[in-house]
């Protein structure tokens, strides 16, 4: 009976082992990926060198404008990371981006980023979405014509990495509403 016991807890070992090298393996993909989503995003802010905004956070407040930016699963994997860097939690059970009580409507500014911080600025600006990067805000300045082809050609490798990632999660869903649901991965 020993022995048994002893080859059950040797098997439970190697299933542990096993679970933990496929844990390790998916964290080292998932940060490649992101690595690839950094590389394309680079190459975006080339795309929108000479663009610039006046820094009002309009664009970061939704409900001023009826729009906002989509995110794909790798975005959100990535500002998860962001979060995570500058000391915020990720909740274990659903593997969320934590909300700000900034999140919340107000009623003279509508539904605000809750990944600005109490300043009013972007908390995870280095890891900031594509579609916050595109500089879509009506008080953008362009100092040249917005190359169209090209950044729908980003688009593109945007959503190939995002089904590299998960096959489902090329799909983008609003950010306000993917920060405030779970994660999926």
């Amino acid at each position: 009976m020993g022995a048994r016991v002893k080859h059950s807890v040797s098997g439970g070992g190697a299933r542990a082992r096993g679970a933990l090298r496929a844990g390790v393996a998916d964290r080292a993909r998932e940060t490649g990926l992101c690595a690839e989503l950094e590389g394309l995003y680079a190459r975006l802010d080339a795309v929108f060198a000479g663009s610039s905004c006046p820094a009002s956070t309009e664009c970061c407040r939704p409900g001023l404008f009826g729009r906002e930016p989509y995110v794909t699963s790798l975005e959100l994997a990535l500002l998860g990371r962001a979060v995570a860097r500058r000391g915020g939690e990720l909740a274990p059970a659903r593997r969320a981006l934590p909300l700000a009580a900034a999140a919340v409507t107000a009623p003279e500014q509508g539904l605000i980023c809750s990944l600005l911080d109490r300043d009013g600025r972007c908390s995870v600006y280095a890891a900031r979405p594509f579609g916050c990067r595109s500089f879509f805000c009506e008080r953008a300045s362009h100092d040249r014509r917005v190359p169209h082809r090209e950044v729908q050609a980003l688009v593109r490798e945007l959503e190939a990495l995002a089904r590299r990632f998960d096959p489902s999660g090329a799909v983008g869903r609003p950010l306000s509403r993917a920060l405030a649901g779970p994660r999926r991965v």
